[in-house]
């Protein structure tokens, strides 16, 4: 990633920044554009995020390690998240885990060597009254 394109990010994460009145408020947003930027969130992507927002890597990588929507890692171009809840788990969930595990030749939380598609467990999608969700891309 190029210098200029680190510093648009940046510039990009102080925009928004400067709509909260305490600037560590905009990290959700602020890791959404990062990864929007990266595909992922590398290294780079905290040390951008923490530089507009005059806080720490370390803080920014706190926040995006609690929660599903982030990715630490590099995803495929196609992304397959399973539910998991107890409503998907007792309507067949982990019956359409296997078989994606199967059909991939992946477990969760990997992605087939072509790069294509990542497979991925997640607590919940809100599709608890049509139960077993998947969602993709």
């Amino acid at each position: 990633m190029s210098e200029s394109a680190t510093t648009t990010l940046v510039e990009r994460i102080e925009e928004v920044a400067a709509r909260y009145p305490n600037r560590r408020s905009a990290i959700i947003p602020a890791l959404h554009l990062a990864q929007e930027h990266f595909g992922w969130l590398p290294p780079e992507a905290f040390e951008a995020v923490a530089e507009a927002l005059e806080t720490t890597p370390a803080f920014c990588q706190s926040v995006a390690s609690f929660y599903d929507m982030f990715h630490l890692r590099p995803v495929g171009k196609h992304l397959i998240e399973v539910c998991t809840n107890v409503a998907c788990a007792l309507n067949g969930g982990g019956e359409v885990l296997k078989e994606f595990q199967q059909q991939l030749g992946i477990a969760p939380g990997e992605t087939t060597e072509d790069g294509m598609y990542t497979l991925r467990t997640v607590e919940c999608l809100g599709g608890c009254g049509t139960a077993p969700t998947v969602a993709v891309n």
